[in-house]
């Protein structure tokens, strides 16, 4: 049975996030993703003014002439949520949690996919896939998304994109759009990435909280780690150690923007203590100069 104060949350956002989508994202959705999904459909000899990219090289090899592969539209789209939940998603310093914020996001993309007859799915993970809701459509279905990502209670603790990218690759034939939605704290994950965002078109939504890069000062601090349960004593008082926090937390970001920008992965990244909706639609905008001007 579902506690009711879940209930109400999942009934609030529904209602948060719908006026979201209505007044905002109306016809934005579609004309960024719409068109985006393809599939393979036959290959011919290439022609003069035939896109290089196009170029299928096994059959040219194979054959000796130059072919190039013809792709045909989707008639509809799957958008797949994967959604970290791992300890250091159970953090906030200003008016939320990590994963509540991620968790209302992801409404707002459940609910814009099912309002263009796409079907979303989701998985959930920590160091090991915890949950996998396969895609579908319909409001019962997405308010059932929403549950689970509010709701759902994980097993482990750490932080395994590699292992969830696998998996999305393992239970997904066609190409999807895929967010992937996490702090990024992990390790050793470029290369999945690569691998699923060549697959799927892969947005990376990067969720923070201002504490994550900046110690206040405050004296004496006993910090633990969300992940590893391991705890700290900290004097924020002393401005060398405050700096070095700075530091690292900058670097931290500077590795996974780099990572981002490797692997072509769009991104959208949203802080506990800003509205996530000015950073959707420059989202937005930004697909929609690339795709359809």
């Amino acid at each position: 049975m579902i506690p009711q104060e879940i209930m109400q949350e999942i009934r609030r956002i529904q209602i948060r996030t719908n006026k979201i989508v209505n007044d905002i994202f109306t016809g934005q959705y579609e004309s960024v993703f719409k068109g985006q999904g393809m599939e393979f459909h036959e290959v011919r000899e290439y022609v003069p003014g035939d896109e290089i990219r196009a170029i299928d090289w096994n059959v040219t090899a194979r054959t000796g002439v130059p072919h190039v592969k013809l792709l045909a539209e989707e008639r509809e789209l799957t958008v797949m949520l994967v959604v970290d939940a791992s300890g250091s998603g159970r953090f906030g310093s200003v008016r939320r949690f990590k994963n509540e914020l991620a968790a209302e996001l992801c409404a707002v993309l459940a609910i814009s996919a099912i309002k263009n007859n796409d079907k979303v799915g989701l998985i959930v993970f920590t160091d090991d896939v915890e949950l996998y809701v396969p895609p579908s459509k319909g409001r019962r279905h997405v308010l059932r998304v929403i549950r689970e990502i509010l709701y759902f209670q994980p097993k482990g603790r750490k932080t395994n994109i590699t292992g969830a990218l696998h998996f999305l690759n393992g239970v997904t034939r066609r190409r999807t759009v895929t967010f992937l939605v996490s702090d990024f704290m992990a390790n050793d994950y470029e290369s999945a990435l690569r691998v699923a965002n060549k697959r799927h078109d892969v947005v990376a939504v990067c969720v923070s909280d201002p504490r994550e890069s900046h110690l206040p000062d405050v004296g004496l601090l006993s910090v633990r780690d969300a992940e590893t349960e391991r705890e700290t004593l900290v004097n924020t008082s002393n401005p060398a150690i405050r700096q070095e926090y700075a530091k690292a937390a900058a670097k931290r970001v500077a590795d996974r923007d780099a990572i981002l920008r490797r692997t072509r992965v769009d991104s959208i990244r949203v802080r506990t203590d800003r509205p996530y909706v000015d950073e959707l639609y420059r989202f937005f905008r930004m697909r929609e100069k690339r795709f359809v001007v």
